[in-house]
């Protein structure tokens, strides 16, 4: 009897792990999800993109004459003065003594007077926006003190006034740059005529600044127009950035702008100064043809915060084209849609609740709630395919 009870309590055990075993597999598992929590905080619209940063005003410096340049002793990240001689050009006799080439440098001593005109209109043009910027400032302070202007709008008014006065700046330089480029023609056509073998021609430099590139370095001919220096400010940096059309239509001058990843410990502030009115073709990274427009931000951060960034430096740039104070903020991809209404799951203890939500703001990154949720509840983000309402569920 002993062997044929123990043969009947290995049944027994065997029958019971098969009931278990085929109860575990029936029984449906709780399903892996990713959670977030719904807060209330301040909600932003941005649109982020790579960008670059570039000198604001650049001047290349090329040779007034044709004739032989003599090696130049500059290297870029030198600084120059106005004034300061950037190259020697020793001029073969027979160019300056050809008619022809007279007549070229009596009609680029004509250009250089009518980019002068130029140049002054503009800066008149500059000063008369700055004034107006200047007071339209004032009016805000003015309105702000008596609390009828918002502070977002005085900190608009701040910012284009801050951009108004790099433009009159800006405009100034061009005006003494013009200036020294009428000297250099003028200068150019007085020495036709000389024979001095001996002589050479000075080309100055028309700013204060840096040479950012060497264009020609050794010693060689050069015709007339040839590059040889091209000159600028790098502590007057502007960004550029390309978006898409249908992004650049959301954007308006004096949009708040983060600069991010530029090589800093910290953060940088821009503004949008302007939106290029045109355009272009660009291949994307998947080969699709995509229309862009450039956007240009000024930075507005102090400038001793960011003395490291350079030229043609990689950063990244947030706009915010939209924003709400206390919104009920949470991940975007926590919704989904399901017939013409937003919906979420809500995690309840252990289980995934479906409800139907309000959105009412929408951007790449996050979703503001109009009705739906609370802030404090959480929600799962990028919900699998198999979750339903009431399913169980177990979190990262």
């Amino acid at each position: 009897m002993k062997p044929r009870t123990t043969s009947i309590a290995a049944g027994m055990l065997l029958a019971s792990i098969a009931a278990a075993g085929l109860y575990w597999l029936l029984t449906p598992q709780p399903v892996l999800v990713e959670t977030a929590e719904v807060v209330a905080t301040t909600f932003q619209d941005a649109i982020e993109q790579d960008g670059r940063t570039r000198v604001r005003d650049r001047y290349l410096v090329s040779a007034p004459v044709s004739g032989r340049l003599q090696r130049l002793t500059l290297k870029a990240g030198d600084v120059v003065r106005t004034g300061q001689r950037l190259a020697t050009i020793m001029p073969p006799v027979s160019p300056l003594l050809d008619t022809r080439v007279r007549r070229e440098l009596e009609a680029q001593v004509g250009a250089a007077e009518a980019g002068l005109d130029e140049a002054e209109a503009l800066h008149e043009q500059a000063k008369v926006l700055l004034a107006q910027a200047s007071a339209d400032l004032e009016r805000t302070k003015q309105l702000a003190l008596h609390n009828v202007a918002a502070t977002a709008q005085l900190e608009r008014e701040e910012a284009l006034f801050r951009s108004a006065d790099r433009q009159a700046a800006a405009a100034e330089r061009r005006s003494h740059a013009a200036t020294h480029v009428l000297e250099q023609a003028r200068a150019a056509l007085q020495s036709v005529g000389n024979i001095d073998l001996g002589d050479s021609f000075a080309v100055l430099s028309p700013i204060d600044g840096c040479v950012l590139k060497i264009e020609q370095e050794s010693e060689s001919a050069v015709s007339q127009a040839a590059p040889l220096v091209e000159l600028g400010d790098p502590h007057d940096l502007e960004i550029a950035v390309d978006v898409l059309t249908t992004d650049a239509a959301r954007i308006r001058q004096g949009d708040k702008v983060t600069i991010a990843r530029w090589g800093g410990p910290s953060d940088l502030q821009g503004v949008v100064r302007r939106v290029e009115p045109s355009g272009f073709t660009k291949i994307s990274a998947l080969g699709v043809e995509e229309q862009r427009v450039w956007v240009i931000i000024d930075i507005i951060s102090p400038a001793q915060s960011w003395t490291s960034l350079g030229d043609s430096y990689r950063v990244e740039v947030k706009i915010v084209v939209d924003e709400t104070k206390q919104a009920t903020v949470m991940p975007t991809g926590a919704l989904f849609r399901r017939g013409n209404a937003w919906n979420v799951f809500v995690v309840d203890g252990d289980r995934a609740r479906l409800r139907e939500v309000q959105v009412s703001r929408l951007s790449s990154r996050a979703a503001a709630i109009a009705q739906g949720v609370r802030p404090g509840e959480t929600v799962v983000v990028y919900p699998p395919a198999v979750l339903a309402d009431r399913s169980k569920i177990r979190t990262q």
